[in-house]
């Protein structure tokens, strides 16, 4: 097998989306296991709608996601003096002609064949044949230019998760590729970038199934050789409806903001769709070793938000002390913390085993980063009694004389406040949280009194 190339080619009309994101890991994979080559590409011909903002947003996408492109990004708007180049020869040839027909017009002839029971497409008034005598060139009208599609037999391939594919030639219609203002047109660019660049695997979404009767015809017009083709079946929402933004179908940026690790959103993401047997979790180095081209699924894949909290938390659960806070630090500060104040290593320890996002962390973490909020005064009036002060009083003084300020040095002194009231746990643990944190429910108070440290502590009690 000649080097395997692939491509990603989104366009830049939106953000990075989650089924964009998922073929662009796909096409990578494919790659990397082969090692051949994955190729970036931004097809941004929609002059209207492509904004260099998208276009930023899709490298922010795949820079994020760690699918780092070994050719590109290539530009198709910079690229108009050789699709120039390639109408011009299939002109030449015979392979594509001037259209002359109107939008109007085409409509109307859809219309009629409509009517007719027939498929709805232009009706090759503009077509060269051998002996046909074409209309006159209306005046001052420029006109589209069209590829003659083969009217005879079919065309097939056979597709990596679907099988053999076959249309009829007489479904397709004579596609434009260059519009009035010469401009090409979408499936026109495609093909002679995927031509170019050698391009021998196209794994794309399967809302492309109808595009590529269309660009195997004109590849075969060109004597170009063909990719192999894969359709990747889409991703539906939790409710089995088209994924949408009420789903969670945002920018995979967004992702990032509400704090997923990359990691755990490939993990995610390549299980959407392909499977390794029963494995749910796996690193960039497995899907790498695994994914070669087999295993994808044919039916759509469900996306389920919980799947990927619990994903998402077991990669915070193994990323290690300093990542860990190197990635959560800027979020307690954007919230108006503090991380200088505190042990933040510690702090995160205390919470990472039940957090689901970076963003929960944070918020979670603000406990020991942000400025002291005294409780309630109802709270304080409920749990802070006379009787919960002598305990309060006595687990102040035993506190003030360790010379060890661990968690299980004051685990020691609890348990011995508590056997001297012969009270239980709450009588003590409710106070000491409402004077200490101010909240009345946190994580054991012996490891949050730990890492809030003896003065604080002692200080807050006091007062």
């Amino acid at each position: 097998m000649s080097t395997i190339r692939t491509r990603f080619a989104p366009s830049p009309t939106g953000y990075l989306h989650l089924g964009g994101a998922r073929t662009a890991l796909f096409s990578w994979a494919f790659a990397r296991h082969h090692k051949g080559t994955f190729i970036l590409r931004i097809e941004d011909t929609d002059l209207e709608r492509s904004t260099p903002e998208a276009v930023q947003a899709i490298l922010d996408g795949m820079q994020w996601l760690g699918l780092e492109h070994d050719e590109g990004p290539f530009y198709q708007t910079k690229r108009f003096d050789r699709y120039k180049e390639v109408i011009a020869q299939m002109l030449q040839d015979g392979t594509a002609y001037y259209c002359y027909s109107t939008p109007e017009e085409v409509e109307q002839m859809r219309e009629i064949a409509k009517a007719k029971g027939l498929k709805p497409k232009y009706d090759g008034t503009w077509r060269p044949e051998t002996g046909k005598t074409l209309p006159p060139i209306p005046e001052g009208r420029k006109p589209v230019v069209r590829f003659k599609n083969p009217t005879e037999g079919v065309v097939s391939w056979d597709d990596m998760l679907k099988g053999t594919i076959t249309i009829d030639n007489q479904e397709l219609d004579d596609l434009i590729i260059a519009r009035q203002d010469g401009t090409p047109t979408y499936n026109f660019c495609v093909v002679v970038d995927d031509w170019d660049m050698q391009i021998t695997h196209v794994i794309r979404g399967d809302d492309h199934v109808n595009n590529t009767p269309r660009q195997i015809n004109i590849l075969k017009a060109l004597n170009a050789p063909l990719p192999i083709y894969g359709h990747v079946p889409m991703i539906l929402g939790p409710d089995g409806q088209k994924l949408s933004k009420r789903h969670g179908a945002v920018s995979v940026m967004q992702y990032d903001s509400d704090g997923y690790l990359s990691d755990a959103m490939v993990n995610y993401l390549a299980r959407l769709g392909w499977s390794h047997g029963d494995d749910e979790i796996f690193t960039r180095e497995q899907i790498i070793e695994w994914f070669d081209g087999n295993h994808m699924s044919k039916s759509a894949a469900q996306w389920d938000p919980k799947k990927l909290n619990w994903v998402n938390a077991h990669y915070i659960k193994q990323l290690d002390d300093e990542s860990l806070a190197a990635a959560v630090a800027p979020r307690i500060q954007a919230r108006g913390g503090d991380t200088s104040i505190v042990d933040l290593k510690a702090v995160l320890a205390l919470f990472k085993e039940r957090a689901e996002t970076l963003e929960q962390l944070a918020d979670e973490a603000m406990l020991f980063c942000s400025p002291f909020k005294a409780a309630d005064s109802e709270l304080l009036a409920q749990f802070v009694t006379p009787e919960a002060r002598l305990l309060v009083n006595d687990f102040a003084q035993a506190a003030d004389n360790l010379t060890q300020w661990t968690s299980e040095e004051l685990t020691r002194i609890i348990k011995e406040t508590l056997a001297k009231h012969n009270a239980k746990m709450p009588a003590l643990g409710i106070p000491l949280r409402l004077l200490v944190t101010g909240q009345k429910q946190t994580p054991a108070v012996d490891q949050v009194l730990a890492i809030m440290g003896k003065e604080t502590v002692l200080s807050r009690l006091k007062a």
